[in-house]
């Protein structure tokens, strides 16, 4: 009990406030449109049993067969039966053990270093704010970290059983998204800067027993587990899809410096949002591993530098892929601290950098969780979609004979939010005949709309994202 106190209750407490900042009143911010769609296919799966992976619009099944077993859990087998908070749930406990794992892939550093790490990973503002998330990233960070546990311990100790987790937690990242052939060049390239001996018979075996391990996971999982093996195609197709919508025009182009500039400081609308502490000891920690010659250290500078080159050339940008920085930033920061000399000193800047973190995580994932003001709040969905659902139920009770036609190029996430309802039909552009118990348009086609309508509506404005207003229409019924 001693021991464990010594040794593992830091690691168990620092552990216990990860999962609370990933956890606590997840339900707080409004679906954006991504998660909504992704919980409607994880609906889906969990009505009927099937899923297809599908190579345009939806990434790795890894989210919604993980999800589906939390939802079993919490007694939700059906889409109308799906919460906020169950969805949520998934990256939430996958972000806790990737702040778990950060510690123990530091741990060559020390036990020092090691807690630093993963306190600094605990508090991040975007590891804390996309745990909170249902979008596949913050899983790709935990199987990323896992296979590199895993890969650790194996050229430590050329067990083939570490090799074959290494490849399997491999065959998760590819199943999860399709950037993870980045984060294993990245890693590799790393290994090569700083390797420690020369390759062996037994590592490339081991090799081999990873990359097996690594596509049988990922077969399983894209052929549904036998049910679909056309989901194989699908995915070597999304890798070229991937690549396409990477370098071509998407909308989400952003200039080379985007990453760089959420780690450092800036002011939208009056509020400072900045990184500075935690990247300070970053940078800090490249000196360090320049001149100390430490290997992770000097692996973690080429494994981030690699990322911010690649993710800085590459023209499409969203905040959520920030995640990817935070392991490697927090063991180099985590080797800053080592070095300081004065313990009281070193004491006052980790905690400086811990209350920095933690006060940003706050604003970030509770006081202005959907403000667009918010950096990784991005192009998120208004607080007024929490009005829909109750407009077309009233609409719905006062017409019953009537439809709810949705009319606008873009609706997400309201399928999310008036799942169940009766009668509701979405289309790109006005029908002919636009009546209905309730008719919401996009500003752009309200005026199409509005002169295809019969009878009395009264209308109102509600937003769907920043820049986004819709119309809605109510028909007005005649007094009894």
């Amino acid at each position: 009990m001693l021991l464990f106190c010594q040794r593992g209750a830091p690691f168990l407490l620092i552990g216990l406030a990860a999962f609370f900042l990933r956890t606590f009143d997840l339900a707080r911010r409004p679906m954006h449109a991504d998660e909504a769609n992704q919980a409607v296919k994880l609906g889906l799966l969990l009505e009927t049993g099937r899923y297809e992976f599908d190579a345009r619009d939806h990434h790795g099944p890894t989210l919604y067969y993980f999800a589906a077993p939390i939802a079993w859990l919490r007694g939700q087998t059906s889409l109308v039966a799906l919460d906020e908070t169950t969805v949520r749930l998934v990256p939430a406990i996958a972000g806790t053990i990737s702040v778990l794992l950060l510690g123990a892939l530091a741990f060559p550093l020390g036990r020092g270093p090691a807690l630093i790490a993963a306190a600094l990973m605990a508090v991040s503002p975007p590891a804390v704010y996309y745990s909170r998330y249902f979008v596949h990233e913050t899983l790709l960070v935990t199987f990323t970290l896992a296979a590199l546990v895993s890969a650790q311990q194996w050229w430590r100790h050329a067990r083939p059983l570490w090799a074959i987790a290494a490849g399997g937690c491999g065959g998760l990242m590819l199943a999860t998204k399709e950037l993870a052939p980045l984060f294993v060049t990245a890693a590799l390239l790393g290994v090569i800067v700083v390797r420690a001996k020369p390759v062996s018979s037994s590592i490339t075996r081991g090799a081999t027993l990873a990359l097996f391990a690594a596509l049988i996971i990922a077969f399983l999982f894209y052929s549904s587990f036998g049910a679909n093996f056309g989901g194989l195609r699908a995915a070597i197709e999304a890798l070229g899809i991937g690549v396409t919508r990477a370098t071509g025009v998407s909308g989400h182009e952003k200039p080379w410096w985007y990453y760089l500039r959420l780690f450092e400081w800036e002011r939208r609308g009056g509020i400072v949002w900045q990184q500075l502490g935690f990247t300070a000891l970053a940078v800090a920690g490249v000196g360090v591993a320049v001149l100390s010659g430490k290997k992770m250290l000097r692996w973690a500078a080429v494994y981030v530098a690699v990322l911010a080159i690649v993710m800085s050339l590459v023209p499409y940008k969203t905040p959520w892929h920030a995640i990817h920085f935070v392991p490697a930033l927090a063991l180099l920061a985590a080797g800053a601290w080592a070095a300081i000399p004065n313990g009281v000193v070193a004491a006052f800047v980790v905690l400086a950098a811990v209350a920095m973190q933690g006060f940003q995580t706050y604003r970030a994932a509770f006081v202005y969780p959907a403000d667009e003001r918010n950096p990784y709040a991005y192009v998120h969905s208004s607080p007024d979609v929490l009005k829909f659902r109750a407009l077309v139920v009233a609409a719905l009770a006062h017409t019953p004979q009537l439809p709810i036609r949705i009319i606008s190029e873009e609706y997400w996430p309201l399928p999310w939010y008036l799942r169940g309802l009766p009668r509701i039909g979405y289309w790109p552009a006005p029908p002919d005949d636009c009546d209905g118990a309730l008719v919401i348009a996009s500003a752009k086609q309200a005026e199409a709309v509005r002169s295809r309508l019969h009878g009395n509506y009264r209308e109102t404005f509600l937003g769907l994202r920043p820049g986004f207003l819709c119309v809605v229409f109510v028909k007005n019924t005649p007094s009894p």
